[in-house]
């Protein structure tokens, strides 16, 4: 009864107290917000830099204004104030309990600040983690990063798991990318022949650009450069070296050389074989005609 007695007082006097401050920090935090976008993010574009610190402030912006809210309202209501002063009392308790419950959440925080702070990827950069998720950041927060995939999908990844795997980022000071086309020929195909083909379908691709230096091109090496990789059980692999100039085009451009490069073996004669076994039995097979029941 005594708590039910505390809980009506307590609400009749202060409700009012604590929506008054969550409203204002709910229109400080749209306001600064808009500052930010308005006038912060353009001026990162039009000085070259990168907007990740920008989408990080706003979340910590946000944090900042709701912990300054909290502490309002402790030290506008008595009865939480008192309370607090009893928990900060015993802050060694309090603290490793804190500690404890938040270890994760304050991991992410940390491995969000040192995403921050030391750039492994930024906001619109094109990345790859762990060899699982391929997109594009879309957004760092306090606890997590979004990517965008090719299916439009939001893949979100704690920081602190971002910041313990490998990340490969195709956005990093130089967006060209060198994809490998990898096709097997049967043993009677000629090589010679398959090498010329997947050349000239990988340099009359749009996407296809010369990445040669100018050594290179006095040596005369050719754009694409197609190389014999290895001998499998029913083919022989070939792989062909293609630069593309940026990580978003070069899916595309993998997928189109495969479709005509398909096409032209089929009008050469070049065959893509089907796995063979070759059957060695240690002892003659028997006729039909003996194992054949003596009845029949």
């Amino acid at each position: 009864m005594k708590i039910i007695e505390f809980i009506t007082r307590w609400s009749n006097n202060y409700l009012f107290i604590i929506i008054i401050v969550i409203i204002i920090t709910i229109v400080l935090i749209k306001l600064s917000i808009w500052i930010l976008n308005k006038y912060i993010l353009h001026t990162s574009k039009n000085s070259q830099i990168a907007p990740t610190h920008y989408h990080f402030f706003k979340n910590a912006v946000a944090l900042l204004f709701w912990l300054i809210a909290l502490a309002t309202i402790t030290f506008l209501i008595p009865p939480l104030k008192a309370y607090a002063l009893t928990v900060f009392a015993s802050a060694g308790i309090f603290l490793a309990i804190l500690g404890l419950a938040a270890q994760q959440a304050l991991s992410n925080i940390v491995s969000g600040t040192f995403i921050v702070i030391f750039k492994p990827f930024r906001v619109g950069d094109f990345i790859t983690i762990a060899n699982q998720h391929t997109g594009t950041v879309e957004d760092i927060t306090l606890r997590h990063t979004v990517i965008v995939n090719f299916e439009n999908r939001r893949i979100i990844i704690p920081n602190s798991i971002i910041s313990s795997e490998t990340v490969i980022n195709s956005s990093i000071a130089n967006e060209k990318i060198c994809e490998s086309i990898v096709i097997g020929i049967s043993y009677e195909s000629d090589i010679d022949t398959a090498i010329t083909i997947m050349r000239e379908e990988a340099e009359k691709h749009p996407f296809c650009i010369d990445n040669r230096s100018k050594k290179e091109k006095n040596k005369g090496l050719e754009i694409v450069q197609v190389f014999l990789i290895g001998f499998g059980e029913s083919s022989v692999n070939l792989k062909a070296r293609v630069w593309c100039d940026n990580p978003y085009k070069v899916f595309e451009m993998h997928y189109d050389i495969n479709q005509s490069t398909k096409k032209r073996f089929d009008k050469e004669g070049i065959e893509i074989p089907y796995p063979h076994r070759t059957i060695v039995y240690k002892k003659p097979l028997e006729k039909k005609s003996d194992i054949i029941p003596s009845s029949l």
